[in-house]
């Protein structure tokens, strides 16, 4: 009896050291979140999972089609978008959880073009844009929904631009796929967030919008109504804490 008790007791021992006993670990949220936050968001899950908790799960990609998937649906936790009207879609449906929205960060609109483009454009109304194109296109996210899209149209319309350029465009599915066309040679000029285009090296901005020229680009972050994850809140609340806008501001965000 007494070795039989032995035995048992190694062998909890020997599961326990192995976990068997040991809680579950926390499932982490999942975020849906424009795919202009990539270098950020990526960082700011970085210093939440430092503190302990489990890394978010983020997927990228244009507010537009992210709003689509929530209703639609999709089992996530947080909305990030980066525009207000495609939040108050979901708003609107009901699809978030009342209070929790909040808007929080702030960019810029730029024109880019390759590194090692000669180009040089001064933004002003009625800028010779569309001779500045050559035989190329202008990169833009999709002005038919994709917020920085839509930004881009506002702008090149106040401009008085945007009739000469209009048939010229290379519409991609989000801000990233803009400034990949540009930075990969597919395009001789763009125009993505100020904070896109400090995050790859193989280009340069070569003017800046003017803020009046278009909406406010604002991003605001709500809890989903379907979340029951109990990370989630937290998550959130970090991001719009004095810490997670910090980080945030060193990929060049303005915070609210």
């Amino acid at each position: 009896m007494r070795k039989a008790l032995a035995l048992f007791a190694i062998l909890t021992a020997m599961l326990a050291a192995h976990g068997a006993f040991a809680a579950p670990r926390a499932e982490p949220p999942l975020v849906l979140a424009a795919a202009s936050l990539q270098e950020s968001l990526n960082a700011a899950a970085d210093a939440w999972s430092a503190k302990g908790h489990p890394r978010p799960r983020i997927s990228f990609a244009g507010s537009s089609a992210l709003a689509r998937q929530i209703e639609a649906g999709a089992p996530a936790d947080i909305f990030v978008s980066a525009d207000e009207p495609w939040m108050d879609e979901v708003a609107g449906k009901k699809l978030l959880k009342p209070g929790t929205r909040i808007s929080f960060l702030r960019n810029t609109l730029v024109l880019i073009a390759s590194r090692s483009s000669t180009v040089k454009l001064t933004v002003r109304p009625n800028m010779p844009l569309a001779q500045a194109l050559g035989s190329g296109r202008l990169a833009v996210a999709n002005p038919n929904g994709v917020p920085a899209g839509v930004y881009a149209k506002q702008a090149l319309t106040r401009l008085g631009i945007w009739n000469s350029v209009q048939g010229r465009l290379a519409p991609a599915e989000n801000v990233r796929a803009a400034l990949a066309l540009v930075s990969r040679g597919a395009a001789p000029l763009g125009v993505v967030y100020g904070t896109d285009a400090q995050a790859d090296p193989s280009v340069k901005v070569i003017g800046v919008f003017p803020q009046t020229s278009h909406d406010e680009i604002s991003y605001p972050v709500a809890l989903l109504a379907s979340s029951k994850n109990p990370q989630a809140d937290g998550f959130r609340r970090f991001l719009i804490s004095s810490e997670g806008k910090a980080v945030f501001r060193r990929f060049g965000f303005g915070t609210k």
